[in-house]
């Protein structure tokens, strides 16, 4: 199976780190061909705006996603860009690991889902979720927390944390069409102690191994860019 980790930390030896080194290593044994997106590292600039583009559709009035179908269309996305999605059609299984910084994934993070996950590549017009590009194949969000289990109740102000994580898997990866798997959630990983930190680690590899022994079913529905809209949308 071909794996595409997009991992989303500054600090190599973080426990983050740590569990990207573990996962790495664990599917690589077990077969797998895997491939990290290690966005810190690779410098990658979230930041969205016309250099996301080798020509512009329309040079008087920046509109994002027209821009985007249009790239699509004649492939000239800016190289980072394509760099990116070239690893993302490679893969059968996804895995975004990052810290829950501010209640949602970090910055460079979105940044990567915003320029990357385009129109015309990710999804397009009236392919979504069941019909979504990407339908068959899976994904996993993989998640450390400062705040405890108990913080993330019903009975807690941060609320259950199916909840929290509801932009990347509902509205991100279920919208283009993956099969999401249960989160992983290595809680208050600052907090717990060295034994508690390597048995995440242990469940980690476990569910990653786990994950991957299913069969990916992708089922493709035909030609992505023959199904983008040569329209304008309305700017917003």
């Amino acid at each position: 199976m071909r794996v595409l980790m997009v991992y989303a930390h500054p600090e190599p030896k973080s426990f983050n780190g740590a569990m990207r080194e573990r996962a790495v290593a664990a599917l690589t044994r077990a077969g797998h061909a895997i491939e990290v997106s290690d966005l810190y590292a690779e410098k990658f600039d979230p930041v969205a705006g016309r250099h996301d583009f080798e020509s512009a559709a329309d040079e008087d009035r920046f509109h994002y996603q027209s821009e985007q179908a249009a790239a699509a269309r004649n492939d000239t996305f800016a190289p980072d860009l394509k760099r990116e999605q070239d690893r993302l059609r490679r893969a059968d299984f996804v895995i975004f690991q990052f810290p829950l910084w501010h209640g949602g994934v970090p910055a460079i993070l979105k940044g990567w889902m915003d320029r990357v996950l385009a129109c015309g590549i990710s999804y397009v017009d009236g392919r979504r979720y069941d019909t979504g590009l990407f339908r068959g194949r899976r994904a996993l969000v993989a998640v450390t927390t400062g705040g405890t289990p108990q913080r993330f109740s019903e009975s807690y102000p941060y609320g259950p944390i199916e909840r929290v994580l509801w932009q990347p898997q509902r509205m991100t990866l279920e919208y283009m069409g993956f099969e999401v798997e249960q989160p992983f959630i290595a809680y208050a990983a600052p907090r717990v102690s060295d034994a508690e930190r390597a048995a995440y680690l242990d469940a980690y590899e476990t569910r990653l191994v786990e994950a991957t022994a299913k069969p990916v079913e992708f089922k493709p529905i035909g030609d992505p860019l023959a199904l983008v809209a040569e329209k304008a949308w309305s700017g917003r």
